[in-house]
């Protein structure tokens, strides 16, 4: 198949026209070139990629693919712009950093803040996902850098203690929960609760836990911050489940909080490293300085 960026920009502009002589005035071309190309660019692939109306063009199926593709293309294409840009203004080094929602919401932007104007020479790209992925990830080397929690133990990755850290309960004041020192996951799972989004590594772990006890969390509230939860929470919504240093970065909120007696509440943060495959100068100067912090 032979095509090219042109083709690619045409056709979408087409496609989004629904017309070929706008598409090609968009395009900077005359009706006639723009049709010729698209009849090679059918050609090539071997299909029809437009429906010729007497009105303008329909997309085919296969045209639709198409469309979908082409913009992925762009969509790439400007990702590698952006992932490039930092070297032309004088970046030298690039780091992979993935992080659980915990480590992200809470220590890592300070920590990160710090050792980027330290070192300006450098840029990080962190992406937040759940402790086991995180782990196959750097085995794999998608990551050089992994921050997890609830690890002691896996075979491909080296693990350094980062910051310990602890689940707990939070209510609102006036909530009949509220008071309490310490309650097992069990005695509240029955309770509504405010979560983190859905595919949030927090929201994941706490799903497993409940379903490991054969039962199911109810959900009340979803939101995209821990800041937002105990916010919710404090509004009397529902019950939460975060970090003890969410607690203290959300602020003034009017919070009870109570302790987690299962053992699995104990959540510190590791950073993790390939053993197989060593990591950058780069990935090197950010562990260590993690582990300084």
């Amino acid at each position: 198949m032979k095509y090219n960026l042109t083709d690619l920009r045409l056709f979408i502009a087409i496609a989004e026209c629904r017309s070929l002589t706008h598409g090609a005035e968009r395009s900077f071309l005359a009706p006639s070139s723009a049709s010729h190309r698209i009849k090679m660019l059918e050609a090539s692939l071997g299909t029809v990629l437009l429906h010729r109306r007497s009105r303008g063009v329909e997309l085919t199926r296969a045209g639709e693919i198409f469309l979908r593709h082409a913009r992925q293309v762009f969509a790439r294409l400007e990702q590698m712009h952006s992932d490039l840009a930092p070297f032309a203004e004088g970046v030298q080094g690039h780091v992979r950093l993935w992080a659980n929602t915990h480590a992200i919401h809470s220590y890592l932007p300070q920590d990160l803040s710090a050792f980027l104007a330290q070192q300006p020479q450098v840029s990080v790209n962190l992406e937040e996902h759940t402790s086991a992925d995180i782990l196959a990830g750097v085995a794999r080397g998608d990551a050089e850098i992994g921050i997890i929690a609830g690890y002691d133990d896996y075979q491909e990755v080296e693990l350094l203690p980062y910051r310990a850290d602890r689940l707990v309960l939070i209510t609102a004041p006036a909530h009949p929960l509220a008071g309490s020192t310490s309650l097992a996951f069990a005695q509240v799972v029955s309770q509504p609760f405010v979560m983190l989004h859905a595919g949030s590594a927090i929201h994941t772990f706490t799903m497993n836990a409940a379903s490991n006890m054969g039962t199911h969390l109810n959900v009340r509230v979803q939101v995209n911050s821990f800041e937002a939860v105990c916010r919710m929470v404090a509004a009397g919504v529902g019950i939460g489940l975060v970090p003890r240093e969410a607690v203290r970065l959300s602020g003034h909120q009017p919070l009870s909080i109570i302790e987690v007696a299962d053992a699995w509440a104990q959540r510190d943060l590791k950073i993790c490293t390939s053993r197989k495959t060593p990591i950058s100068s780069f990935a090197r100067a950010l562990v260590d300085h993690l582990l300084a912090e």
